[in-house]
């Protein structure tokens, strides 16, 4: 630590591009707009907004953004950061842009070290504001560095990154996997396409054998001519896609809730899960340390469970509540709040973690202590979400009930087809685990040695 050297932010600087003050027009398309809501967690989030192409020039009259530069959110949220990545991006209020000096500050290691609880806790003391906390430019370039040499910065940074990109890794891997399995299932449960493959046939004409090979086409997704040949070379999986195939009829029907084929029903949520609600713990079994409750401000809009933040509870606690112990691919939604319906996966971080009240842990009522994933995907789709919402009752809170839960009115296909789902997206889900896991575990990694690495704990 005696190499590192100490600074005020604006020494450092190469460039501090502030546009506050000004609004630009805003469209529908053209040059993404960073604004302070798509910064979170050191990673940039998908841009919701934008500018006109013709209009770039004129609004980034202060300075233009260089890939590599490093974006701070200076009010609602204070502190969030972020790296660019893409050199054509529009900075909006709220939002500064920071460049270190060549050899002086490396970017990659300030994105890092504004990420320390040092800076962190220097921005809150420097913020001003009763309801919202912001911070003014001036009192931004007046924080206070300490930073190593620029090859020390490079090794730091490096050891840092390298985490960051495999807990990216995963995180897309897993986005994959999840679009996998709900494009399996809006494609057999909401659009229905085997049943229309098939109806498409017999309505021009075709036999029933022709309409059988339709929805092995579109099951499987592979040709006429490639079915063919795998009828050839693996009979076993052909054999299978038939089967899977015969389940789909070759009609649709009318109900209450529009068209659904053939030999399909109507019921409800409760006819294939319970919605148990969460222990009552009392605020004076909560400590620091133990076993984590998953409260309701645990799942996120996003649909992730949040653990870092958890309240905990003892062995002794834990045993009175037993019953209501998670399992790694347990589903919870929120039943009050602000997140109201909204549903993520728990998966374990190396404790026991158990689910408070008011939120609701699924519970299959077709598979024995594993979760339905036909469940899960039913009730993320929105028209059954925006229904278990609408049961909701409380005009200054909502709060929706396990019975209000269990009695929304679905679309019931065959058990046959629910169990075909389950069998071909658990091995998915299974991955989807497993990664979340090693990830978890990498961010424990880096949360424990961001600390040490910037202030010179461990020598590089």
């Amino acid at each position: 630590m005696s190499s590192w050297k100490e600074y005020k932010l604006e020494e450092v600087l190469d460039a501090l591009i502030d546009y506050r003050g000004k609004t630009p027009t805003k469209t529908g398309f053209g040059i993404p707009l960073i604004t302070a809501k798509v910064v979170k967690n050191g990673r940039l989030e998908q841009a919701t907004e934008f500018i006109a192409v013709e209009d770039y020039e004129s609004w980034m009259s202060r300075g233009l953004p260089k890939i590599g530069d490093i974006v701070l959110t200076t009010e609602a949220p204070l502190g969030e950061v972020a790296q660019l990545k893409d050199e054509k991006v529009a900075l909006a209020q709220r939002i500064v842009t920071l460049r270190g000096k060549d050899k002086i500050l490396q970017n990659d290691f300030l994105l890092y070290l504004l990420q320390s609880k040092n800076i962190q806790e220097q921005l809150e003391a420097r913020s001003s504001g009763s309801t919202v906390k912001g911070i003014k430019q001036s009192e931004l370039r007046k924080l206070t560095l300490k930073i190593p040499s620029f090859s020390e910065q490079e090794f730091i940074s490096g050891q840092l990154k390298a985490l960051d990109n495999k807990i990216q890794l995963n995180t897309q891997i897993n986005q994959t996997l999840e679009q996998i399995a709900q494009a399996i299932f809006k494609s057999w449960f909401v659009d229905f396409d085997p049943v229309k493959a098939k109806i498409d046939i017999l309505t021009n004409g075709g036999t029933h054998a022709d309409a059988e090979r339709a929805a092995m086409q579109v099951i499987s997704g592979k040709t006429d001519a490639e079915l063919s040949q795998m009828q050839q070379t693996n009979l076993e999986a052909y054999k299978t896609l038939e089967k899977t195939a015969a389940l789909f009829p070759s009609e649709m029907v009318e109900s209450e809730l529009g068209e659904v084929p053939k030999g399909w029903g109507i019921g409800c949520i409760g006819d294939i899960a319970t919605a148990k609600g969460g222990y009552a713990f009392k605020s004076s079994q909560f400590e620091q340390k133990g076993n984590p409750v998953i409260k309701i401000k645990n799942i996120t809009s996003t649909g992730n469970i949040i653990l870092e933040d958890c309240q905990c509870i003892n062995d002794l606690v834990a045993n009175v509540a037993s019953k209501f112990k998670l399992s790694d691919g347990d589903f919870l939604m929120a039943m009050t709040g602000a997140t109201v319906g909204k549903i993520g996966i728990y998966v374990s971080d190396g404790r026991c973690a158990f689910v408070n009240q008011r939120v609701a842990k699924f519970e299959s009522k077709l598979f024995k202590n594993i979760p339905c994933w036909y469940t899960y995907n039913l009730i993320r789709r929105s028209d059954v979400s925006e229904k278990i919402i609408g049961s909701a009752q409380g005009s200054a809170q909502a709060n929706i009930s396990s019975s209000g839960i269990e009695q929304v009115a679905i679309m019931l296909p065959i058990r046959d087809l629910i169990y075909l789902y389950q069998s071909t997206v658990s091995h998915l889900y299974k991955k989807w685990i497993a990664n979340h896991k090693e990830l978890l575990k990498l961010k424990m990694t880096r949360d424990t040695l961001l600390p040490k690495l910037l202030s010179g704990e461990l020598n590089s």
